[in-house]
């Protein structure tokens, strides 16, 4: 089974990470979308709402499964079973970041790095910026799905936009 791991923080699931997801479930037997459990920051979202809003994005998809992990990406990868990372670059800036990490991984414990370029719509789009946006009260329903919208409307007051 030719199996590969999307991992990030997620905090929260954007349209672009959807984007790569579903690319990335046409072209292998399952993936695993690994929600990083970082201690050292505290984030908008909980790590199980996290996985509750991508379990719910991801519902149509019959072979992506969502997890959590802590510590080095490559132990999850063994732990599922994975020799593969997707990860989606927007940048250069996100592929001189990101080939530093690849490298390492294939060093540590032979897991390749696919690097999936963005949908043009995306290219600008992170998880950062749509908590910016939304804090100030800017509009970033196009750019998350609608129940994360909601949520961040709920976490963030009125100020989240429309």
């Amino acid at each position: 089974m030719r199996r590969a791991v999307c991992p990030g923080s997620f905090d929260p699931v954007t349209n672009g990470h959807l984007d790569v997801i579903g690319r990335t479930s046409r072209l292998f037997d399952e993936v695993i979308v690994g929600v990083l459990i970082n201690q050292s920051k505290s984030g908008l979202f909980s790590v199980d709402e996290r996985i509750a809003m991508l379990g719910e994005a991801t519902a149509g998809y019959g072979n992506v499964r969502i997890l959590s992990f802590q510590g080095l990406l490559v132990d999850f990868c063994r732990s599922v079973e994975a020799a593969v990372v997707v990860k989606g670059l927007r940048a250069v800036s996100d592929f001189d970041y990101e080939l530093k990490m690849a490298q390492m991984n294939i060093g540590l414990a032979g897991v390749e790095t696919l690097f999936m370029p963005t949908n043009p719509l995306y290219s600008y789009l992170s998880s950062s910026l749509v908590k910016e946006v939304a804090k100030w009260g800017g509009d970033v329903s196009a750019h998350v799905p609608d129940y994360v919208f909601a949520a961040l409307r709920e976490r963030l007051g009125a100020g989240a936009g429309r």
